[in-house]
C-alpha cells in the first residue's frame, strides 16, 4: 500500500529488465521446479522466500518466465498456500511484536501510533481481500485471534 500515514511521497526504484524468455544459463526445468516449490511451500515458506531460495540455491531467476505461473498460484493449483496473504500475516506479526512492547511499555505513545496504523493496514487489506474473495466474509481481525493464528 502506498505511504498513507506520512508525509513523504514515496521513492522510485528499479525496474526489471524485460525479458521474453528464460536466460541460458538457468534452470529451466519446469517439472523440477514446481516440485520445489511444493516442498518448500509444504514445510511453511512463503512465497517470496520461495522465490528467493529458487533464485539463490536453484539458478532459477524467474519463475513466471520459466513455467508460465507465478509462484502464488503454482502453490494454490498444489494446494499448500496458506489461508492468510502473505501480506497481511507478514503485517500480524509486526503488530503482535509492537503489542508485546506497548504491554511492557504502556507510556510509549509513538508504538501507540504505530500499532495503530498497523491495525488499521490489516483492516483495509481484509476489507479487499474479503471482497475478491480470498478470505472468507465472516474473517475479523483481532490480537487475540492473530496470536492463534500465527502461533
Amino acid at each position: 500500500m502506498a505511504r498513507m500515514h506520512t508525509r513523504k511521497k514515496g521513492q522510485a526504484g528499479s525496474t526489471k529488465p524485460i525479458r521474453t524468455e528464460p536466460p541460458k544459463w538457468s534452470n529451466t526445468n519446469k517439472d523440477e521446479i514446481e516440485s520445489t516449490i511444493q516442498q518448500l511451500a509444504t514445510s511453511g515458506t512463503s512465497s517470496s522466500k520461495i522465490g528467493m531460495i529458487l533464485r539463490d540455491r536453484y539458478g532459477v531467476p524467474d519463475v513466471t518466465l520459466v513455467t508460465g505461473k507465478k509462484i502464488g498460484t503454482i502453490m494454490k493449483e498444489k494446494n499448500v498456500s496458506s489461508k492468510v496473504p502473505e501480506d497481511i500475516h507478514n503485517i500480524i506479526i509486526d503488530v503482535l511484536d509492537l503489542n508485546k512492547h506497548i504491554l511492557k511499555n504502556p507510556k510509549d505513545m509513538h508504538n501507540k501510533r504505530a500499532l495503530n496504523n498497523k491495525i488499521s493496514k490489516i483492516r483495509r487489506l481484509e476489507k479487499y481481500y474479503r471482497r475478491e474473495g480470498v478470505l472468507p466474509a465472516d474473517w475479523k481481525f483481532s490480537i487475540q485471534r492473530a496470536e492463534m493464528l500465527i502461533s
